[in-house]
């Protein structure tokens, strides 16, 4: 039997299109295309703008169940249900997020789909790309530089270094900078004080890109960040340092959506890649509105389990840049259903069929959530080898039980012709909506307190949050300070409905502990930081970096 190929080894295979084909079958003008290489280009702000009077296509959300170490597949799915939908003679986009370096060289490895449902060049893609994650590292750290660097000299706005709240970041995982000490060595080094390092995808200025508009809404936002407070405890902002007009030019060419495609030749748009566990984990509002203005159909993912990425996408990016999604895929595999249901990750090869209908609890769960938006939803089972007819069918019962359809696809393995039945359904549901149907999960006019506890009770099933009463004045203050009608962002561990990753399945009757809060008056939304969550991860015991190399001829190896 012939080895199976390898996600990088497939990549390498395909023959790409020019980007000014790609570009040009969209009706994007050559001179509207910046290349970066010939398989990859930014797409420029005179054209985004041309398009605003054109009328938007359908947008769908792909989410997943609470993922497992046994894989679900999300990106996959977006990729291969974009090459299905083409397949089936509708003009479909993919709207990615780009990868962070931290668990490309970590525990997760790449994240540009696999098998045959992949976006390339993946190498590029997961690794360096076009620079976006570099140049929002810059522009953060330019930030910090400044902040520094103002209280050396005299330090006029009379900013306090005890509550300097504006961290430094790195994108790697790096557990040795989650709390560093900075300015010793003397006098000429500055003012010591206490900082840290969040991972980049965790940083505000990677929020804001990818909630910004157009440049202008960029620096607005950039200028609105707070850094700290002054020793009268008034808040001090980017603009207060002058900050913002170099950090938008760093970011100016960042802004621009990334033009790639799938094996099958299809477009992508991969541009922005916020964490959805300590972040809002959608791509760019710009790349997702620039794809509805040129396609029927724009497939988007949001990070994690529908808990997180979902709610984020629907009570953030869709409430904030007013998007109205058309539909949802929820996808599970049979692997992580059986973890749920309590079989170990050596075991999964073994028909379980009682497991798999135990580890349903948690697919009908999300299916309920996002039903709760006001959004047809459909199951995309994303199939291995190893599973039976019968285990298929009992996820296919507890779907239809949720009032959802679970529809087997092998897209891995057949790319987009494996899930062409997803896509008609898919189709039939955006058809099938009314206008007007989707809602928020909350109101904008409830207390900040009152949203996280709505989004603790109703989505994850807790009873209640609990916090410090330090905790409960800091929200106050925000409210007070006039930043009570954000709404709120839930950074929580992306494997448990509660706060314990070792809580699988529905947990129910738990209390969702918030051990921290963040604003984030640039993009325009307040962090609650639930239990041991880290905005800097660490590296596993054996991380993928181990195992990635260059042979001979300059090929990289080991990236998947």
């Amino acid at each position: 039997m012939a080895a199976i190929p390898s996600d990088i080894e497939i990549a390498r295979q395909a023959v790409l299109r020019p980007t000014l084909e790609l570009g040009g079958a969209l009706g994007i003008p050559d001179e509207s295309l910046i290349p970066y290489g010939r398989t990859k280009a930014k797409i420029d702000f005179e054209f985004i703008d041309s398009l605003s009077e054109r009328q938007d296509g359908h947008l769908v959300l792909v989410t997943g169940m609470t993922p497992t170490p046994a894989g679900e597949g999300k990106t996959t799915t977006c990729v291969g249900l974009v090459d299905a939908l083409n397949r089936l003679g509708a003009r479909a986009i993919a709207a990615l997020r780009e990868p962070s370096l931290g668990p490309c060289f970590g525990m997760k490895g790449g994240a540009a789909g696999g098998g045959y449902a992949q976006v390339v060049p993946m190498e590029d893609i997961n690794l360096h790309f076009t620079g976006d994650l570099h140049a929002i590292t810059t522009a953060h750290n330019l930030l910090s530089a400044l902040l520094d660097n103002h209280i050396n000299w005299g330090n006029t706005l009379d900013i306090d270094p005890r509550r300097v709240s504006w961290r430094r970041v790195l994108d790697m995982n790096d557990r040795a900078l989650r709390q560093i000490t900075v300015s010793l060595g003397g006098l000429g080094n500055g003012f010591p004080r206490e900082d840290g390092f969040d991972i980049t995808v965790a940083s505000e200025v990677m929020a804001i890109l990818c909630l910004s508009e157009d440049l202008e809404d960029l620096r607005r936002r950039l200028g609105n960040i707070i850094v700290g407070q002054t020793r009268g405890r008034a808040p001090v902002t980017a603009e207060d340092l002058d900050a913002a007009g170099a950090m938008t030019t760093l970011l100016r060419d960042a802004l621009m959506p990334n033009l790639v495609q799938t094996l099958e030749g299809n477009p992508a748009l991969v541009h922005g890649g916020p964490f959805a566990n300590i972040a809002h984990g959608c791509n760019s509002v710009i790349a997702t509105k620039l794809g509805l203005k040129l396609a029927d159909y724009v497939v988007t993912e949001a990070g994690f389990g529908a808990d997180l990425g979902a709610e984020k996408f629907f009570d953030i990016k869709c409430r904030k840049a007013g998007l109205e999604p058309a539909a949802a895929v929820v996808v599970a595999t049979i692997r992580a259903l059986k973890m749920h249901g309590g079989v170990a990750l050596g075991d999964l090869e073994a028909e379980n069929v009682d497991a798999v209908r135990k580890g349903c609890e948690n697919l009908s769960r999300h299916l309920r959530n996002v039903k709760g938006f006001g959004v047809p939803v459909v199951v995309a089972a994303n199939r291995f080898t190893s599973d039976t007819d019968a285990e298929l069918a009992a996820l296919q019962e507890a779907a239809g039980e949720a009032g959802a359809t679970a529809i087997g696809c092998t897209h891995w393995e057949d790319g987009g012709a494996g899930a062409e039945e997803l896509a008609r359904h898919v189709q039939s549901l955006c058809e099938g909506r009314r206008q007007g149907q989707f809602a928020p999960l909350y109101a904008s006019e409830l207390s900040l307190w009152e949203k996280a506890s709505t989004i603790a009770t109703q989505i994850y099933g807790a009873d209640e949050i609990i916090a410090d009463q330090k905790v409960r004045d800091q929200l106050r203050r925000f409210e007070r300070e006039g930043y009570g009608h954000l709404p709120v962002c839930m950074a929580k561990t992306q494997y448990s409905f509660s706060t314990d990753p070792k809580r699988k399945g529905a947990p129910s009757h738990h209390a969702v502990p918030i051990r921290e809060v963040r604003l984030a008056a640039g993009a325009e939304f307040v962090v609650a930081i639930c239990g041991e969550i880290m905005t800097m991860p660490g590296l596993p015991r054996v991380p993928a970096a181990n195992s990635i190399d260059v042979d001979e001829q300059g090929q990289i190896e080991g990236l998947f």
